[in-house]
Formats: structure tokens, sequence, C-alpha cells
């Protein structure tokens, strides 16, 4: 193939990443330089497959970049297609343009942002997942790759899961130029060890010089071939190619040239048509698969019978499964502990097994919720931390995902620290926009996933191991953003604030209490996040203070969220919290131990007296 408009495509690209870079005084041009004629071959040569005007229409081929940093090529291919006009790459990087330092759902051609390396591949499989297991879509997913971030872990996870479900609607392009940001690579223009690393995973692969438009078009071809298994193209490039003086050179990582630098560049490359433009092949008209809505069953649980909250999560999601036919659901190798693997065998094309690469899990994830899924992630409270770099990122794809951690708190018991979830409710509380829900019953917890399911962005539940007494009828309502006031009189001395297990710790000592004539009021914060305010301020004026209670890190959880609620009043909160090193042993030895049962809100409610 020798087309000569991907070559004058490739010139206009690289003039406007050095001149919008050079405008902007920062960015990646040598970065972005190196892959101009593997993105200018995919986009122009006739192989992706997109309608422009319409940049979520449903069988688009989809394009994550997931070196990010990439962003000046990124959007001048959209310029080069028509999807944005040329004038606007000056606003690079400045406040207000939609064209972001690293890549973000303003500009509306960015399928999830990127920029946190290594994790483009994972949202990849996300993508593909929904075309090939969800709705039968003919679209693929590229994921343009740098040589970098290979030796992200997340990136290995992603690799072998694509293969374990045979992704063949799945290509990567790795741009292999050597150099990343402070000198070489772990591997540098080892070509065949790539080849190797990769093709051992079960991807079908491909080496070439990734400058030869002739040979990329070939092996863009042969990428699409059917198979049952995802391809790689492996492409050797040149950092800052086309640029002499910083072709191949060290130390031009996220630096730009100076103008006169930049005049200097443009010279080399000779002369450019600005007015060349390419277009896009349209994609394939399909219809999608679409499941219809059934009536959501009604909630039956025996109230002498104590259930399990992460039971309650997998009974939820079966029941809800026929009636939101937007859900998924991903578990990490955990579902016999979390319960989803309800869903697995009641609906198992709903479900997705991850296995034991947390990481892969979010960021597939966020590729099923871009693509219109309603992704439910479970694994032990713990584990989500191994992600957190995920999951910070979710929230800036605007997607709508549940995570659900069981196994939380102390009271797991003897399995030890390691995999007590104590931190959680902090890593979630701080994400911008989140919903954080702690349920206490099975009807709390089935309620709270059917709130979840309908709140955007996104929405952590924290579910506990040990069987917990029904408290709820069929009839109560959790809203978002409530609370349940499960004791009370005129007469309350002290508010005591619980959720889940501690939660049952206040009701017993609530009891103990009134039978010493101490009234208390007891509160079922089940939403953490966004907090009842309204409730917390009318108990702050009508008790003499709050004991906060709960079977979590002091520092970010239940007993915060209820001093800042607070703070303007100027209450006074006693926090009760694990604030020792935890150890194995029974739930009942590790709650006291911590002092976090009911006889220690007892004394904390007589400090007030």
């Amino acid at each position: 193939m020798n087309n000569p408009d991907i070559h004058n495509l490739s010139k206009l690209l690289r003039q406007w990443i050095l001149t919008m870079s050079t405008e902007a005084g920062s960015g990646h041009p040598s970065s972005s330089l190196s892959a101009v004629e593997l993105c200018a071959t995919l986009f122009f040569g006739g192989f992706f497959r997109f309608r422009v005007s319409e940049p979520e229409y449903y069988n688009n081929d989809r394009l994550i970049f997931s070196k990010g940093h990439a962003s000046p090529l990124f959007y001048s291919l959209w310029a080069a297609a028509g999807g944005i006009e040329a004038s606007e790459l000056l606003t690079f990087r400045k406040f207000g343009s939609r064209l972001e330092g690293h890549p973000t759902r303003a500009f509306p051609f960015t399928e999830a942002p990127t920029g946190s390396l290594g994790q483009g591949l994972s949202i990849g499989v996300g993508m593909a997942l929904h075309a090939e297991r969800s709705e039968n879509l003919s679209y693929r997913t590229y994921v343009l790759l740098g040589d970098s971030e290979m030796a992200e872990g997340s990136v290995w996870e992603a690799i072998a899961c694509a293969a374990h479900y045979q992704l063949s609607s799945l290509i990567g392009v790795l741009d292999v130029n050597r150099l990343g940001q402070r000198g070489p690579t772990m591997l540098e223009h080892d070509m065949a060890t790539y080849e190797a690393r990769i093709k051992s995973f079960g991807w079908a692969t491909r080496v070439i010089d990734g400058h030869d438009i002739e040979a990329l078009a070939d092996a863009y071809t042969w990428a699409n071939e059917p198979r049952e298994q995802p391809a790689m193209i492996i492409a050797k490039t040149l950092k800052g190619k086309g640029v002499s003086f910083i072709e191949d050179k060290d130390g031009w990582h996220g630096k730009t040239l100076s103008k006169e630098e930049c005049a200097r560049a443009i010279t080399e490359l000779g002369e450019v048509d600005l007015s060349v433009r390419g277009t896009l092949a349209a994609p394939e008209i399909v219809t999608p698969l679409t499941a219809a809505e059934s009536p959501i069953p009604d909630l039956v649980y025996d109230p002498a019978k104590p259930v399990a909250t992460r039971r309650a999560y997998g009974n939820a999601l079966v029941r809800l499964v026929p009636s939101v036919p937007s859900l998924v659901v991903l578990d990490a190798e955990v579902s016999n502990s979390t319960y989803a693997e309800l869903v697995k065998k009641s609906t198992p094309e709903r479900f997705f097994e991850m296995f034991v690469a947390e990481q892969n899990m979010v960021g597939a994830a966020v590729g099923l919720a871009r693509r219109g899924r309603k992704p439910c992630v479970s694994t032990f409270a713990a584990f989500f931390s191994r992600a957190y770099d995920q999951i910070r990122m979710s929230q800036y794809s605007a997607v709508d995902i549940l995570f659900c951690g069981s196994h939380a708190g102390v009271s797991i018991g003897e399995d030890g620290a390691s995999q007590m979830g104590l931190e959680d409710l902090a890593l979630f509380r701080v994400l911008l926009g989140s919903t954080v829900l702690y349920p206490s019953d099975a009807i709390s917890t089935e309620r709270l996933v059917e709130a979840a399911l309908k709140t955007r962005g996104i929405t952590y539940l924290r579910t506990t191991r040990k069987e917990t007494p029904i408290l709820y009828s069929a009839a109560d309502e959790f809203p978002i953003g409530g609370s349940k006031v499960l004791r009370s009189s005129d007469s309350d001395a002290v508010t005591i604030v619980a959720a889940g297990i501690t939660l049952f710790e206040a009701l017993h000592a609530h009891d103990l209490l009134k039978e010493e004539g101490i009234l208390t009021r007891v509160i079922d914060l089940y939403s953490v996040k966004p907090i009842d305010h309204q409730a917390l301020e009318r108990a702050a004026r009508e008790t003499r203070g709050i004991v906060s209670v709960e079977d979590h890190f002091a520092d970010g959880g239940l007993g915060e969220a209820v001093c800042t609620a607070v703070a303007p009043l100027g209450t006074r909160v006693t926090q009760l919290a694990v604030r020792k090193m935890p150890r194995s042993g029974t739930p009942d030895q590790l709650l006291d131990y911590e002092e976090i049962t009911a006889a220690s809100i007892i004394t904390a409610v007589k400090t007030y007296l």
C-alpha cells in the first residue's frame, strides 16, 4: 500500500502536534510523534469504522489511548477526521479547553480518561466483552499502548484476561519507541522478547516497522482477520520521529520545542498540505440484542432467621437481573464468599469471572460501563485497595458502577488482618461525587442495591461476613442520603450512631442503658455518603452528644463523617473505632479487643452524663 493521503496526513499531524504543544508550552510531542503512522494508517486506511457525527453510536469502533500523554496526536487525529476544527488545537492545555493535558470526557471522542499508565487495555477488555458477550455487536476495540507501561502488572492482567475470553475484537497497538520518561525502557527495542511474552499469553502477534505505512496496512488487515484470540501489533518506532534533533534522543519526554525549534522542525517536515483531511470508514449497521424488563419480585425473608448482608447482596442481584437488562456482575474469584456466584448460577451470561486480578477487573468494569452496562463489581473489601488507582480514575470516566466489598472489619474473625477491610469507607468516601452505603441487615442490603443501581457515579456497598438479625420489613424504604432512627424518646441523653455489625452492639447498649434508666437515641447511618445531615443535626441539638461506633479505622470512616456533619454546631462526638493492630480471633473477641462492643459504648455514653 502506498497511500499518498496517509503520507500527507502524517505530515499534517506532525505539524499540528508540534504547533499545539509549543503554543501550550507543555505536553508530550515526542511521544506523540512516534505513533503518527500507527494511528494515521488505522484511521485513514479504511480500518477504523466510526460515525464522526455520532461519537456514542453503539457499533462504532472504539479507540483508547492508554498512553494518554500522547494527547496531541489524539486530538490531531480527530481534527484530521473532521471531528473538531483545526483551530481548536491551539487551545490545548489551556483553562476551559476541551483539549486537556491527558484526554478526559470533556472531549467527546474520549472513550475513557487515561494518563495513569497501564489502564487502557483493561478498559478495552471491558468494551470487547460488551461487544462479544453482551450485545453481539461487530465493533472492534483498538488500544494504543506505550512500551513504558508494559512494566505495569495491570497490563499483563488484561492480556491474560483477554486471551482467556478469546476477545478477537480486541486489537492492541504497542508503540515501542524505546525511551521512557527518564531514559530507556526495560526492553528498549528488544522486539523478539516483547513478542515472545505477549504470544505466550495466547495472543496473535505481528512485529512491524511502525513508520512503514504499507507494513502497517498489512498488519491492520491481518489483525482484523477472523480468529479466536486477541491480536497485538508490536511496532518498532522512534520517539520524536520526523524531527532530526530530538528523534530517538533522551531528555525530550514531556518537553516541548521552543518557537524557534518548532519552526526548524516544521521546515524539516517539508511541504505540508494544511487542507488535507481524512475520512473514516462507516461502521456496520447491526441491531443490538435487547432484553425485556421483568417485574421486580418482592423481598421475602424470615424475620426469625439471621442472614449475612454479603448473602443478601447476591440475593439482590439474582432478584434484579431480570428487571435490569444492563446489569452485569464481575468478581475476583471470591464469588462463593461475596455471593456473586448466585448470578453465575442463575444467569451465567451476565457474570464475568475476572480471577485474582482486581486492577483489570475494575478497568474492565469501566469499559463495560462506558458501553452502557451497569457493572456490579465484588471482592473482599481489603482487596479493592489493590485496584485503587483504577477506582480513582473511574470517577473521571463519569461511569455508573456499584462496588461491593465484603468481609469488612475485624468482625471477619480468624482470617486475620490481611483480610480485614478497614480502610474501605475512607477510600470510597474521598472520591468526588461517590455514594457510600453500609447496610446492617438483609432487607436494607437488598433495598440499597436497588437504590445503587439507580444512582449515578461510583457507589460503594459494604457488606459483612457474619450473619445479622433481620431488623426491617419489606415495606421499609432506604433512600440514598437517609438514615433510620431505631430508638428514640423525648428524653434521650446521648445519641449512638452506627452501621453494619456495630449497629447491633449499639442496640444492645441501648437496652442495657435503659435498664439503668439512661435513655439513648440509636441511628442506623446506612448512608455514610451522602450523610443524613438533618437527622444528625436534630440529634446534636436534642441530646448531650454523639457516640459513633464502627468496625473500621478511625480515620476517614463513619465517625469522621459524623464529626464533619455536626461540626458547625460544636457538638461533641466520641469516636469508637478500630485503633489497635488487628489480629486473629473470634469476631466477639476482636470486637471487644478493639473496644467497639456494647460495653465500650456504655462507657462512652456515661462520660456525657
